[in-house]
């Protein structure tokens, strides 16, 4: 009867290191599953991120907004928006050429301005429900873009592709765009 209570007591140890295995087991399944980050937007299933909702106005860094053709004549456009020592900022710039790729040295018109309060409210409202997901492979032949990239606190480097909410909302962008670069062309 004794080596029977001995055989019982080495199982329910063998049981108790079993079970605090497997709670410790969970206890970091569950923490890479749901880190202290999850309030800013981020947790381990989600696949968008909606400007707005869980990417706020302080937290975007900078957006990119590119087509790029190889067609004859070769096209290049790009507009950038971005944050710099506390104030914002919009960039263009157009390359020309009879060659492809376009290169910086194939910069025709360039410029910078520094946007007020207001215009980034708008480029924010521009955004606004828009989604930045996984950066993807494109193998599309021909595609001009327009490529969109958002780089925003919590993106991990990834999650860094941009769609509209809308084609009407990326029209209203693109003319918004041209009316900065007029601006700035201006001064």
């Amino acid at each position: 009867m004794s080596r029977l209570l001995q055989d019982g007591n080495k199982k329910g140890r063998k049981g108790t290191a079993a079970g605090l295995f497997g709670a410790i087991t969970m206890a970091l399944v569950l923490f890479v599953l749901f880190p202290a980050g999850a309030h800013a937007g981020f947790s381990f299933w989600k696949n968008e991120w909606l400007v707005g909702k869980d990417i706020p106005r302080e937290d975007i860094k900078e957006f990119y907004y590119t087509i790029s053709s190889s067609t004859n004549p070769p096209e290049f456009q790009r507009y950038r928006f971005y944050v710099k020592d506390g104030a914002y900022w919009f960039y263009h710039e157009k390359r020309e050429g009879d060659h492809w790729p376009l290169r910086e040295s194939d910069i025709t018109v360039a410029g910078s301005l520094q946007l007020s309060d207001a215009q980034w409210s708008k480029f924010f409202d521009l955004l606004k429900d828009g989604k930045a997901e996984k950066r993807k492979e494109h193998l599309e032949d021909g595609g001009r873009g327009p490529w969109l990239f958002l780089y925003w606190k919590g993106d991990k480097s990834v999650n860094q592709e941009f769609t509209f909410v809308s084609w009407e909302t990326k029209a209203a962008f693109e003319e918004f765009c041209v009316e900065l670069k007029n601006e700035q062309m201006k001064k």
